[in-house]
């Protein structure tokens, strides 16, 4: 499996994932406050499936200020990311871990683009190379977080662009996670392509 740059991918790669409008539908101007309210994209879950035997690691970095100002509470946030995570394994994929910044103000140094979930991720996952590794969001502090890192950058038009290309910040730009997916060469299965055509 390559990458639009030619570099092939294999396990020594990692999989940075942004939540919302990445995994999950955003509410934009709002917060997802219950596992009641939180939709996956079309196509997320199968696309994942396909996709993370390819990746030693998948890992979801997500700035969930929310908490930090008392809209949410931080068990509710983890009872989303635990039921996330279930229906993910339960659709044949895998997020081996998801790093949450709760905290309100931009300069903390776990909050995206700030780069400390990722070296939260490499003291749990010693053998991450940067290098090898990529970073999916909707968001240009995403992509920021990433190349500060020496990621390759996917960007998704969920919630804003696209952007001219080429971009000093983006290396890939497509519409959905699944259609990116797509674009690795990996088959999806007819019923979701049919779908995201209609």
């Amino acid at each position: 499996m390559l990458l639009s740059n030619g570099t092939p991918i294999n396990a020594s790669w990692t999989l940075f994932l942004d939540r919302d409008g990445v995994i999950n539908v955003e509410q934009n101007g709002s917060y997802i406050t219950a596992w009641q309210e939180f939709v996956f994209h079309h196509g997320f879950s199968d696309a994942l499936s396909l996709l993370h035997p390819h990746f030693g690691n998948v890992l979801v970095v997500t700035n969930q200020r929310g908490v930090g100002r008392g809209i949410m509470t931080h068990e509710a946030l983890i009872n989303i990311h635990n039921n996330m995570l279930s229906s993910v394994q339960n659709s044949g994929g895998r997020i081996d871990k998801v790093y949450a910044c709760i905290a309100v103000a931009d300069d903390d140094h776990n909050r995206k683009p700030n780069t400390g979930m990722a070296y939260q991720a490499k003291q749990d996952f010693p053998h991450i190379d940067f290098n090898k590794s990529i970073m999916v969001g909707n968001s240009i502090s995403d992509m920021e977080f990433g190349k500060k890192m020496g990621m390759y950058t996917v960007f998704l038009t969920t919630k804003s662009g696209p952007y001219a290309m080429p971009h000093p910040l983006i290396d890939a730009q497509h519409a959905s996670f699944m259609e990116w997916v797509g674009s690795l060469g990996l088959a999806l299965p007819a019923h979701l392509i049919s779908q995201e055509l209609a």
